[in-house]
């Protein structure tokens, strides 16, 4: 299993669920991996241990994937140790629930600057060396909530419909001078996050699945290999959605 051999992948919110689900499999095919959080770095330990054991170097760089100075540090550290980096996952995201009429002004802030701002930035600081080789990969981490739309999570469909938005734009812009954007929209997925979600949220998400159940990182996994690797070479500006049949197109 070496897809990704020889390459340097890094990946925001990388110290729990779908990022560090991510951050192992891109170890297993090969790549050594960066890990930017902003949670404290033993909180990355199980993580960084899993890219260890598949003999793949690890860098965890505390990071807060909404402020400038912040995404530029990372990255010039992401440089600085590997020489360049060839993946970009933009994985950090945060969720909280309000109804539109209760939904603070700060609250909207908080959610779109991290969802949507952040992997603006993280692109924007990491896409010139890419361009430079004309070589790299970028995924997004979306969600099924950004193509339809979820009661009480107004300010996170906007900023996950945004970064689908987003991720089309940028790969018309980019492919032909050898960078691929494309994106993931998982469905409702067994992580931290989706313990932050309400009962009666979940209950009914769980009612809606065709499937029946809510989704594993192991099930999202594979379709990020994909997209990083050369079987993804003919993927530009699309959405992948692992997600339970929550939404059809």
């Amino acid at each position: 299993m070496s897809r990704l051999e020889g390459r340097v992948a890094v990946v925001t919110g990388a110290a729990s669920g779908i990022g560090a689900g991510i951050a192992a499999a891109f170890a297993r095919e090969g790549a050594d991996v960066v890990l930017a959080d902003k949670a404290p770095a033993e909180a990355a330990s199980e993580v960084i241990a899993a890219i260890e054991r598949h003999g793949r170097a690890a860098l965890y760089v505390h990071t807060d994937v909404s402020d400038e100075g912040s995404v530029r540090a990372m990255a010039e550290q992401a440089i600085a140790r590997f020489g360049r980096v060839d993946i970009l996952v933009n994985n950090a995201g945060i969720f909280t629930e309000s109804l539109l009429e209760n939904l603070s002004v700060e609250d909207w802030d908080r959610v779109v600057n991290t969802n949507l701002r952040g992997p603006f930035l993280c692109t924007r600081m990491l896409i010139g060396q890419m361009l430079e080789r004309g070589d790299g990969r970028i995924i997004n981490i979306a969600s099924q909530l950004g193509q339809i739309g979820g009661e009480s999570v107004a300010h996170y469909s906007a900023s996950k419909a945004g970064l689908i938005g987003m991720t089309k734009a940028f790969a018309r812009e980019v492919a032909r001078r050898g960078v691929l954007v494309n994106a993931i929209a998982p469905g409702p997925i067994q992580t931290p996050l989706l313990d932050s979600e309400t009962e009666e949220w979940r209950n009914a998400k769980l009612a809606d699945l065709p499937i029946g159940r809510f989704g594993t990182v192991d099930e999202v996994t594979p379709t990020a290999v994909l997209l990083a690797s050369s079987e993804g070479s003919y993927y530009v500006g699309q959405t992948l959605g692992p997600n339970g049949g929550d939404v059809m197109l």
